[in-house]
């Protein structure tokens, strides 16, 4: 039997029975956390972080949600829009000159954040160790041509993203993504999230576990980058370094500032992040963002077949919107961020419902999870 510990209101007592049943069907371990209004009403964990299952998943452990990540680097964009210090539709070479270089001086700050821009990869191969250098990347980008023309198509920049944000938050807020996050996200708001972990908290990262291998007839992206490595596809998420855990896992992974890959969490915190989206922008007197701000964010900038995940998705300003391979509950409206192998963050205005979902053991899912997905429908059976 495995322990779960945390607190769930009665009524969502579901969520707790689904959460406990995935442990039965190979959980490693977990926590799931929701927010109703800004209140918490579900906080669980349970498990190990170990694959020998000998040490407990605590209250405060953290682990590595991958593409969650992005959207708390479009939170820190978009608090540059409402003070002016960014402009979506002006070009992003108003605040990194470099970057016009190589057709790319009409490129829009919004293009980057709706996954327009035309840069998922960068054509030149380059060494492993590039994945920590931030001036190598920025560079690299700064000199890359499209491989559309911008604006037109949409592909998900999976490892890039997190460069071209973070540098145009960098040239307009003159600070990193890290500290950023650290002094307007995760201070004002109390909540367990980094990007570019200190080493003081390395000892509450739990390792990820790759993924078992898709049942017969799933798809798996993974094999596809393996039958040809020259794709624009495999560019995209392995140059400079394919994220398998064996890097995921490493100390220079987790200090890097990776503002596409590798924010370090729990679900307490995505909950509460999303959770304030959910409820205005604001939760016990801590403002996030306005709510106009929240509708726009939210508005749909990108739909259809995506050029790089080669199935339909749906993007506003850096939050994946709900659509048939990403169903986030029951309402229109609702927006977030999965994360490579399952984790998941999203806010839904309707139901002011915040949810949050992180493990370490990697499902081989391409965007939802059937463990976060199983989490879902029990909440919103719930309400």
């Amino acid at each position: 039997m495995v322990s779960i510990g945390g607190v769930c209101d009665a009524r969502f007592e579901r969520v707790r029975r689904t959460f406990e049943s995935s442990f039965d069907r190979g959980e490693l371990g977990a926590s799931v956390a929701v927010t109703i209004d800004g209140r918490p009403v579900v906080d669980l964990w349970g498990g190990h972080v170990d694959k020998a299952r000998t040490k407990a998943w605590e209250e405060d452990t953290l682990v590595n949600v991958f593409s969650v990540t992005k959207g708390i680097a479009a939170v820190c964009a978009l608090r540059l829009v409402e003070r002016g210090r960014l402009a979506l539709d002006e070009p992003v070479s108003r605040y990194w000159p470099e970057f016009a270089q190589a057709y790319k001086a009409r490129v829009r700050v919004r293009d980057l954040l709706s996954h327009r821009a035309g840069l998922p990869a960068i054509a030149r191969r380059l060494p492993p160790e590039a994945l920590f250098d931030w001036g190598a990347m920025t560079d690299a980008l700064a000199a890359q041509a499209p491989w559309w023309p911008p604006g037109a198509a949409h592909g998900y920049h999976a490892i890039t993203y997190g460069w071209l944000v973070g540098e145009t938050i960098r040239r307009a807020a003159g600070k990193s993504v890290t500290a950023f996050v650290r002094d307007e996200i995760a201070g004002p708001l109390g909540i367990d999230f980094h990007i570019g972990l200190p080493g003081e908290h390395a000892a509450r990262v739990t390792d990820l576990r790759g993924a078992s291998p898709p049942a017969p007839g799933q798809r798996s992206l993974v094999a596809e980058i393996a039958a040809d490595p020259t794709s624009l596809t495999a560019l995209a998420f392995t140059n400079p370094a394919p994220l398998v855990p064996a890097i995921a896992n490493s100390p220079a992974y987790r200090a890097a500032e990776l503002p596409s890959v590798n924010g370090h969490t729990n679900a307490r915190a995505l909950a509460r992040l999303y959770g304030a989206l959910a409820s205005g922008g604001a939760i016990d007197g801590a403002r996030l963002l306005e709510p106009a701000t929240i509708d726009r964010a939210r508005a749909q900038e990108s739909s259809g077949m995506d050029l790089i995940l080669g199935e339909p998705t749906r993007f506003g300003l850096g939050f994946m919107l709900s659509h048939d391979g990403l169903r986030l509950g029951p309402n229109d409206g609702a927006f977030g961020h999965p994360g490579a192998g399952g984790s998941l963050g999203f806010a839904d205005p309707a139901a002011k419902l915040g949810f949050g979902y992180t493990m370490n053991k990697m499902g081989s899912s391409l965007l939802m999870d059937p463990r976060a997905s199983a989490l879902i429908d029990a909440v919103y059976a719930s309400l």
